[in-house]
Order: C-alpha cells, then sequence, then structure tokens
C-alpha cells in the first residue's frame, strides 16, 4: 500500500540516507539527466540528477554522478524536476468525492500534499464526521492534514439548524487524539471573533495553548486589525491588492485563491497584485485552490493555480515555490515537504517548460507517468479505499409532506428578495411590492424576475423551512436542488412551480443526498451524493462524468450563478442577506429579517 508513513525507525533512516549521500550506499531511485527547480533558491539548477532512498531525497547530485548499477534509473530527458505542490486550503467535501478518490486528480496534477478543512462533513455528523474523514485521509495515497474545523455551526444557532455542534472541549479531545490535525481551520465566524464572542475565542484558546496555527475567512479590511489580534494568521480571502496588502502588512499569510476563469473563486489575478505592483514580498503569500468539484479539479488544479500567478508575473521558480515550500512553512511542516532538500520526502514531479506536470513520484514511488495514472496507483484506487460507515449514508431525513412555496399573503405587503450580483458570491438585499387580491405567484416571479427559493432542515431535528426568493437568477424552467446548503448543509432548492421542485427534493431524498436539475417533471441530471449528503462513493472520474452533465444541464435551465454559489444561498456568513432553515438572515448584522412585511 502505498503510504505518506515510514516503516523504518528515525534513527534507521538517517544513518540510509547519510550513506546514500556519502556515496558508501546506493540510492533506489535516480532521476538522471535533468534541471532542477529549487525552491529554496528559487533558481533552477542546470545538469542535475536526485538520488532517491527509503523514499526520501538523499542528495542532489551533478549530472552523471551515479555510476553503480543496482538502484533504479529515471530518465527525465532534460525535464524540470520540482517538489510535489502543497494546497494550503481546500474542502475535499466539494470534490463531492472521498480522500481516497480525491487523490487520483491531486497526483495527476501534481499535488502531493494537502491542508484540507472538514466543515461540510463536521457540520453535517459532528465528530464523527470528521473522524470518519481522517480514517478515509489515512488510507489515501496522498499527504493529507487537517485545519480542525471551527465553525460548526458557521452561524449563532438560532439562525440555522446544524447537524454538529464543535465546542472548544470536543477540539481539545480531537486535537489531543490526531497528531494530523496541525492547525484550527478557517474562523468563518469573523464577526463574532472581532466582537470577542466567547465561544469562538475559546476554540482559538484551544489551538493556541497547543501552538497550533489559526486559519481565517475575512471580508471587509475594516475587520483586519481585530482578527488579526484575535491569533487569525491567514486567509483565502483577499480579493483585492489592497486587502491583500492590509493582511500582509498585519502579519497574517495569504493564500492567494485560483479558480476556474468563469467563476467567482477566481480572485488571485486581482490580489497577486500586491506583490507584482505594490511591491509586497511574496513570502508569506501561497496560491490554493479552495473548492473544486470532481470536473474542474482535473482541469483546475493547483498545478493550473501555480500557472496563472506565473501569467501575473511571477517568476517561474517562485510561483512553483508559492505552490509548494510556502504552504509546507505556513504549517512549519517544511522539514518534510515542499523542497528537494535532502531528507525531505521524495514527493517529486517532472514538468515541461511551460510547467505542466507530466510524471510524480509519491514517496518515491512513480504514481503518475505521461500524464496516465500507473497500475501501482490504479491497483490501490481501486481495491483499498476507505468505507463509510452506514450512519454516513443516513443523514438526510425529511417530513414526508413538504409545503415548498409561502402562503400568498392576505394584504398588500412589502417583499424581501436576494438579488444575485455576479461575477461575486454576495447577494443584495432587495425588495418588491405585492398586491393582495390581484395578484398571484406566477405574475410577481415574471414581474420581478425571480423564482422561489426554499431551505428545508434535513436533519429530523425540527422540520423548519424557510421561504423566499431568489431574483436574477435566470431559471427559465423546473427546479434545481442541492443537500451541500453550506455551512449547515440544509437542503435548498429553487425553482418556477411547485411540482418541479417536489420532484428535486425526492430525488435528493432517494439519494440521500446529491445536486439535482429538473424540468417538465423529469430529472434532467443528477449527482448522487450518498455519504453525509455531501459525497460519492464513486472513483475519480465517475464523480467529475456525472458532474459534467449536471452543470451541462445547469447551464442550459438558464441559471446565472455556478451551483458553488447557490450552495451558498444559505451561508449566513456572506452578505447582505442568506436564506436559512429558519428563514432570511440579514448579514453582518446577523438578524432575522420577515420574508413580508407592511
Amino acid at each position: 500500500m502505498i503510504t505518506r508513513f515510514s516503516v523504518k525507525p528515525l534513527w534507521e533512516l538517517t544513518r540510509q540516507l547519510a550513506a546514500v549521500a556519502n556515496g558508501t550506499t546506493e540510492p533506489d531511485l535516480v532521476i538522471t539527466d535533468s534541471r532542477v527547480l529549487n525552491t529554496y533558491t528559487e533558481k533552477i539548477l542546470l545538469d542535475k540528477e536526485v538520488w532517491v532512498s527509503g523514499g526520501r531525497i538523499a542528495a542532489i547530485q551533478p549530472a552523471g554522478s551515479f555510476t553503480g548499477s543496482s538502484g533504479k534509473k529515471y530518465n527525465a530527458n532534460r525535464g524540470i524536476v520540482a517538489p510535489g505542490l502543497v494546497d494550503p486550503h481546500i474542502h475535499i467535501e466539494s470534490s463531492m468525492m472521498s480522500a481516497c478518490a480525491y487523490a487520483e486528480a491531486a497526483l495527476l496534477n501534481g499535488t502531493t500534499t494537502i491542508f484540507c478543512d472538514s466543515h461540510e462533513i463536521g457540520n453535517v455528523c459532528d465528530t464523527d464526521g470528521i473522524e470518519w474523514m481522517l480514517e478515509d485521509a489515512r488510507m489515501a495515497p496522498l499527504n493529507i492534514f487537517l485545519t480542525l474545523p471551527s465553525a460548526i455551526p458557521a452561524t449563532h444557532p438560532g439562525l440555522e439548524t446544524c447537524g454538529g455542534d464543535l465546542t472548544p472541549e470536543k477540539a481539545a479531545a480531537l486535537f489531543e487524539k490526531w497528531p494530523e490535525i496541525l492547525a484550527l481551520g478557517e474562523k468563518m465566524d469573523f464577526v463574532p471573533v472581532c466582537m470577542g464572542d466567547e465561544r469562538s475565542h475559546g476554540l482559538i484558546a484551544e489551538s493556541l495553548k497547543r501552538d497550533k496555527v489559526i486559519c481565517g475567512h475575512i471580508y471587509g479590511r475594516e475587520f483586519v486589525a481585530a482578527y488579526a489580534a484575535s491569533g487569525v494568521t491567514d486567509t483565502h480571502e483577499a480579493i483585492d491588492p489592497d486587502i491583500a496588502n492590509d493582511f500582509l502588512e498585519a502579519g497574517m499569510w495569504v493564500f492567494l485563491r485560483g479558480g476556474p476563469p468563469t467563476t467567482p473563486w477566481h480572485s488571485l489575478p486581482l490580489a497577486i497584485r500586491a506583490v507584482t505592483q505594490y511591491g509586497d514580498s511574496p513570502k508569506r503569500v501561497c496560491v490554493c485552490t479552495d473548492d473544486r468539484d470532481a470536473d474542474d479539479l482535473f482541469m483546475f488544479g493547483l498545478d493550473w493555480v501555480t500557472r496563472q500567478a506565473q501569467a501575473a508575473g511571477i517568476a517561474p521558480a517562485t510561483a512553483w515555490s508559492m505552490g509548494s515550500l510556502h504552504g509546507a512553512t505556513r504549517y512549519h511542516q517544511d522539514g518534510e515537504f515542499g523542497g528537494l532538500g535532502s531528507g525531505r520526502r521524495a514527493d517529486i514531479v517532472l514538468l515541461n517548460d511551460e510547467l505542466e506536470v507530466q510524471n510524480t513520484w509519491y514517496g518515491g514511488e512513480l504514481v503518475v507517468e505521461d500524464k496516465k495514472i500507473t497500475s501501482l496507483l490504479e491497483n490501490q484506487l481501486a481495491n483499498e479505499r476507505y468505507v463509510y460507515p452506514k450512519p454516513a449514508y443516513e443523514t438526510v431525513t425529511m417530513p414526508e409532506s413538504l409545503k415548498l412555496t409561502p402562503d400568498l399573503p392576505a394584504n398588500d405587503c412589502t417583499v424581501h428578495l436576494l438579488r444575485t450580483e455576479l461575477p461575486g458570491i454576495v447577494t443584495l438585499h432587495t425588495t418588491a411590492h405585492f398586491k393582495a387580491g390581484s395578484e398571484n405567484w406566477d405574475a410577481f416571479l415574471e414581474a420581478n424576475d425571480c423564482c422561489y427559493l426554499t431551505v428545508i432542515e434535513r436533519y429530523g431535528k425540527n422540520g423548519e423551512i424557510g421561504y423566499g426568493f431568489l431574483q436574477n437568477f435566470k431559471l427559465k424552467e423546473g427546479a434545481v436542488a442541492s443537500s451541500v446548503g453550506h455551512d449547515a448543509h440544509n437542503v435548498v432548492v429553487a425553482g418556477l412551480n411547485e411540482a418541479d421542485m417536489q420532484l428535486a427534493i425526492e430525488t435528493i431524498r432517494k439519494h440521500q443526498g446529491g445536486v439535482v436539475v429538473v424540468a417538465n417533471g423529469e430529472v434532467k441530471a443528477a449527482v448522487p451524493l450518498p455519504i453525509a449528503g455531501l459525497m460519492s462513493d464513486k472513483r475519480a472520474g465517475e464523480v467529475a462524468v456525472e458532474v459534467t452533465a449536471m452543470k451541462k444541464a445547469w447551464n442550459e435551465a438558464g441559471c446565472t450563478l455556478p451551483y458553488m454559489g447557490f450552495n451558498l444561498l444559505p451561508l449566513s456568513v456572506i452578505p447582505e442577506i442568506r436564506l436559512t432553515d429558519k428563514g432570511l438572515v440579514l448579514v453582518p448584522e446577523m438578524k432575522k429579517q420577515t420574508l413580508f412585511s407592511d
């Protein structure tokens, strides 16, 4: 089984590496005829060869230094040998795959180490879900570390119903049990943090007393000083060079998020100007992917994000360092990952001159060659994946009979709406007038360019339903629905008629989770997500095919907001207004708003 864990005692391993480096013992693998991208000096070194022993780098030597016969030789044919990429902030659940499945796409993109925040499954299944993910990660052929979810629930419990409740006491127990939890995950509740909320700071305190770093998620320059003073030392939400510069000046790390160019997640080109135009040092700047579905992960992995940094004006070796060594350094793991220094893990990629990944070695084992997975990796992915327990497949519990649209008001009133405003994910708070007696919902939807929006509590706790209207979504017919309504992960559905909305909900109920597109009484596309209503139990390629078909149907339905942005409509930490199972929530005031008012 391909694993990140060494089978030898540390003292024996270091003696072996020293013997190989000084030439008294032959290496297991020599990568010859290569150029080496050195992330420590940020130079590309010519005419080098890499000596590997026991899954680690023993030495970088001048080309032709190895004259032995027992070790394996691999001719790089003048390609660039570089360290595997280190993604400092991702959510495995966003890929809709398990950790074992995620590894396949990651390795194809040259990513060998990730730091993931599993707040999605934590919000659904509490600490059980977090531990299932950790068990999954231990079996995956990938270096997976956890940043412990810090926002379960993401907002005040009175504003949404959640499946989990991660208290400071629970967090402390997880820190003690699982050594691969290296940090506290993104503190999305940045307003309570800045206002000194006791529970929020309790989680921070449990992390700091164990010397764990604190990850961040923040909107608004006015919050930076208080946020940094609270102990938060990174963020991936720098959307422009001004706030990126504020973060860097406050001593925080900045993770530049690169996403598919047509989505709101591609903030790198603008934010990186803090380095390329303002002259800030890139030494505390990393690149990350954050959220990727199975389809986009194959096309827009961390290697693609790194090339985007280069395209924005960063030197190639510096750009690769921002995607490898910098992320490892942020989590104090640069002695293991992020560079080809002696003693580091032999997580290695072979690149062409455009920094495109051709091969990947994981712990010295060739797992990707010529952009295809090898038989070694194929065998593990096919036969040695983690199987989630039965409770993980039983998380969607909704009442049998649901009313998905609000009753008509008896009197004239003002209706409060969410309006999408592309290209971002912020929703504006707008209003429209409803004239009782002379208007029905069909006429109201048409007149105000909106559709129904409904959020359903899915844990069987209270059966609550939040009603709203979504403006500028441009849905042409039918309904769309998802069980991935961040962060409480209640079910969210948008539609133009009750019948199609009901079919979408029944499809999610049938699969115990998923993303669905329905029109005229027919399911046009669906991605079943039976694990916690968040993930598939299929291989990466199979999930990618389903996601591709779903996104095609989603676009054909006219939806202006990508489905990942749609999943954020219940996330009540994003301004200005959101909808949860408890109704409309104004952000950042964190207070409820009635759907109708006089």
